[in-house]
């Protein structure tokens, strides 16, 4: 799999989750080997921050890539956009602290790229692959990770909500469709929360527009859910983009219970500052772009024994 970015800038308007600001931002297309580039706006001058674990200063409401005092929030939707249709190298220019919101999900970032169309350069794509097994778990929550060729994930939820309850999903790259699979699902929340993060200066851009809301009964959003298990698909989502702050596209078999922002920095902490035990980096040549065709994602999938 050769690396590649956008064929041409793009560049969308919306609100900020958090701030309720409007924010502006731009893709550019970026040269071989640059990655993900996020460009600031602050103090009149255009301010770089590319990410790497330990560059994450913020995991409370969203994850917050920070250096100094420059900071971008939100970036875990895009950067799983990014990786679920394999775009290497993009510079991110933001006017705000925030990356838009859009719909809560990741979809308008897929309509974004998609317009953009991906050029591929006759340069290896980079990748970081769990060499061996790695069990990381905090607080009764869990991520394992496994030797695989592709990325896969088998997420498990569990909240105690009559419209949520346990929820399982298996994404893997090779085999599922993400824009369709993924994309789609839209962070979500509860109503008594929601009411308490507003009167303290919080979630001020949330709305039913950009989440799925819950009150004890069910969501409140008119159109109901897109999936009757969004709201794990949703944190398969989060971990894609939280996982992709590292130098090198991760791949490897997740299997991952109960997690959220702060420990998927916490796990990716671990596995960086442990590279040379659980890592190989490797890159990947034409050779390597055979792989399983895509089949259409099942609609429920078993509650692995593991969870």
């Amino acid at each position: 799999m050769m690396q590649t970015t956008l064929r041409k800038e793009v560049r969308c308007s919306g609100v900020g989750l958090h701030s309720g600001r409007k924010i502006n931002m731009v893709l550019r297309p970026a040269s071989a080997d640059t990655g993900v580039v996020f460009s600031l706006w602050k103090d009149g001058q255009h301010q770089i921050i590319t990410p790497a674990p330990e560059r994450i200063v913020g995991t409370g409401l969203a994850t917050t890539l920070g250096n100094g005092s420059v900071k971008v929030a939100t970036i875990e939707h895009l950067l799983g956009a990014l990786v679920g249709l394999n775009v290497d190298n993009v510079l991110v220019e933001v006017d705000g602290e925030e990356i838009p919101i859009l719909d809560g999900s990741a979809l308008g970032f897929v309509y974004l790229l998609g317009s953009a169309g991906l050029h591929s350069f006759n340069i290896p794509r980079k990748i970081a692959k769990i060499a061996r097994p790695l069990v990381f778990s905090r607080d009764g929550k869990r991520i394992a990770a496994y030797p695989y060729n592709g990325l896969r994930i088998d997420y498990i939820i569990q909240f105690d909500h009559p419209r949520i309850g346990r929820q399982y999903f298996r994404f893997d790259a090779a085999i599922h469709d993400f824009a369709s699979s993924i994309a789609r699902a839209r962070t979500f929340g509860f109503m008594k929360d929601v009411e308490w993060l507003q009167k303290n200066g919080l979630a001020l851009g949330g709305s039913l527009d950009n989440a799925v809301v819950f009150d004890e009964n069910g969501p409140l959003n008119p159109e109901g859910l897109r999936f009757a298990d969004e709201m794990v698909r949703h944190k398969i989502l989060d971990f894609m983009g939280d996982t992709a702050v590292g130098s090198h596209r991760l791949w490897g078999r997740f299997e991952v219970s109960c997690s959220g922002h702060e420990m998927n920095n916490q796990f990716m902490r671990h596995l960086f500052a442990h590279a040379s035990e659980y890592l190989e980096f490797a890159e990947l040549g034409e050779r390597e772009r055979k792989g399983r065709p895509k089949i259409p994602v099942p609609v429920s999938t078993p509650v692995p024994a593991w969870a």
